[in-house]
């Protein structure tokens, strides 16, 4: 997988981004864990999203939110990187990918819930979507999520609580035994899971 460094912008926010074109009409749009705690387009997690995704036939793009790497701006609260998501999403509509599925991991995930009310959007795919921390509307997210999968021993994403989460968003659950939030020496499971995600999309 060959990625290409890109930068869109969002107002006068400059944001960084790495691209793959898989030929196809379907991309993702990665967007990565908190980033007051390390998180970036660089962690193990989001890097196998990408090429999991991208080995499927899947165009990717996974950028840094705003005031991390080579994005401008600073840190809002997950706010800011709501528009942060959007920008993504319109660079990829500017690259001809008309089907497109928002991918987030951690902090990620609980940012591109925010956004998934538009029209030109997949059910997304959350990865250890961290739902002892934050605040998620999950009765406007029935219907708008695809897959979450997250490991057993997963503080931030409580196995009892996920699986009636899974029920009421009406959506598909893969929880990979013995993984915690990071997916220590699960890296496989977790690509395995993304990769039947993956070849079920548009069929």
């Amino acid at each position: 997988m060959e990625e290409k460094q890109v930068f869109f912008d969002q107002e006068n926010i400059r944001l960084e981004g790495l691209y793959t074109f898989s030929g196809g009409v379907m991309g993702a749009v990665i967007s990565h864990p908190h980033p007051l705690m390390g998180g970036d387009m660089g962690n193990s997690i989001v890097e196998t999203l990408a090429e999991t995704l991208f080995d499927a036939g899947i165009s990717t793009l996974r950028f840094n939110f705003r005031g991390v790497g080579k994005s401008t701006g600073t840190f809002d609260d997950g706010r800011g990187e709501q528009d942060d998501v959007l920008a993504a999403v319109s660079f990829m509509d500017e690259q001809g990918i008309r089907e497109i599925l928002p991918a987030g991991y951690s902090f990620g995930a609980w940012v591109t819930a925010g956004i998934l009310n538009q029209s030109n959007l997949l059910p997304a795919l959350f990865v250890s979507p961290p739902i002892n921390l934050f605040s998620f509307d999950f009765q406007v997210l029935r219907g708008k999520v695809g897959l979450i999968i997250c490991g057993d021993q997963d503080p931030y994403c409580p196995t009892e609580r996920i699986k009636s989460v899974a029920d009421e968003l009406a959506c598909s659950l893969d929880i990979i035994l013995d993984a915690d939030h990071f997916f220590q020496s699960r890296e496989d499971d977790l690509a395995a899971c993304i990769n039947d995600f993956a070849m079920h999309l548009g069929k």
